[in-house]
């Protein structure tokens, strides 16, 4: 009875905001990486809503965000939740692909273990001066002969751009290769890489950072997500032509569910535990582990797309600076704001 409730309470809340049941014509293809911030489609999935909602939706697994545009740009996929600088490679070959919905910002840390730690203060909660952090590199390129390793994904990647931003914007390195080895490989591997002390440091989301924060006793906090970058653009909801007449129907539909499930884990994350778990978890990762990175990362969950324009902006100019773009587009192009607004 409480589930026919809740399913009654759904539709009737869609329709109040000028939504409709949308019969999918086919199957709608979500890519996804497996980190926290694309928890608004597990919940949505979890949860049942886009069926109630009658929508099919499958989601697809990738490990970065480089490999799910391959896959939008083949047209194997019909949209992402994944970083959004990919997303600008993709319009550059020419793909209308737009952000709907933004799932989070300032998820990106960078950790450090070992000599590289060592050579720092403990954090204790409180951020690390600048200063500090680029002293502390210098030091461990000097005393080892090489400057530090430090993993992240691919090239193109948010984690890429943005380590890069903040080793020359933030601390202020004329050239990032030479302030740290930047070793670009999957999000699995980068932690497994991080914990085998195979690296001196590591780009990393949640769960991963508070999984290895537990098993890293000398682990030292470069620089948080707003240390790297305030209101750093995070995962997005982006899907292929949603304004195709085709399209504008189930579109419209799950730019509501997903803004719904986004205030789900920004007011209640404990809620999302379960469908969360056995998207990312497989049964593996434990429950209070979860819920602490949830609970942690519940103020970044945001559906404002607005919100980040000004930060993909300067990622933007970045990457033009680094060569992985070869001109500036304009940004707005990149967002389609209405079906966000329809949604509240």
């Amino acid at each position: 009875m409480r589930r026919f409730f809740s399913a009654l309470l759904g539709a009737l809340l869609l329709m109040a905001a000028g939504f409709s049941p949308a019969k999918a014509a086919e199957t709608i293809r979500i890519g996804y990486i497996p980190v926290l911030g694309s928890s608004a489609l597990f919940v949505l999935d979890g949860k049942g809503w886009a069926k109630e909602a009658g929508l099919d939706v499958e989601l697809v697994r990738f490990t970065s965000g480089p490999q799910a545009i391959q896959a939008l740009t083949s047209g194997r996929i019909d949209g992402y939740v994944a970083g959004v600088l990919p997303l600008l490679q993709a319009r550059a070959h020419g793909v209308d692909v737009k952000v709907v919905a933004a799932a989070s910002i300032e998820e990106l840390s960078v950790v450090a273990r070992g000599k590289l730690a060592s050579e720092l203060p403990k954090n204790d909660g409180q951020p690390l001066l600048p200063a500090t952090v680029k002293a502390a590199l210098e030091q461990f390129t000097t005393d080892q002969g090489h400057p530090p390793r430090i993993a992240a994904q691919p090239p193109g990647s948010v984690p890429d751009t943005l380590l890069r931003y903040w080793l020359k914007k933030q601390l202020g390195f004329a050239d990032p290769a030479k302030a740290a080895s930047i070793v670009g490989v999957g999000i699995d591997a980068a932690q497994q890489a991080f914990l085998a002390g195979a690296v001196d440091g590591v780009v990393l989301r949640e769960p991963a950072l508070t999984v290895v924060e537990a098993k890293v006793p000398d682990l030292r906090v470069l620089a948080s997500g707003h240390d790297m970058m305030p209101d750093q653009p995070g995962s997005v909801l982006a899907l292929v032509k949603p304004d195709a007449p085709e399209h504008q129907a189930w579109a419209k539909t799950l730019t509501a569910l997903f803004v719904r499930a986004t205030t789900l884990l920004a007011q209640h994350p404990d809620d999302a535990v379960p469908y969360v778990q056995k998207a990312l978890g497989g049964g593996m990762l434990d429950d209070a582990v979860l819920k602490k990175a949830l609970e942690r990362s519940a103020p970044y969950f945001i559906s404002d797309p607005a919100r980040i324009v000004a930060g993909v902006t300067a990622l933007q100019d970045f990457e033009v600076e680094l060569g992985l773009l070869h001109k500036a587009d304009p940004v707005s192009e990149l967002f389609n704001q209405t079906l966000w607004q329809q949604a509240q």
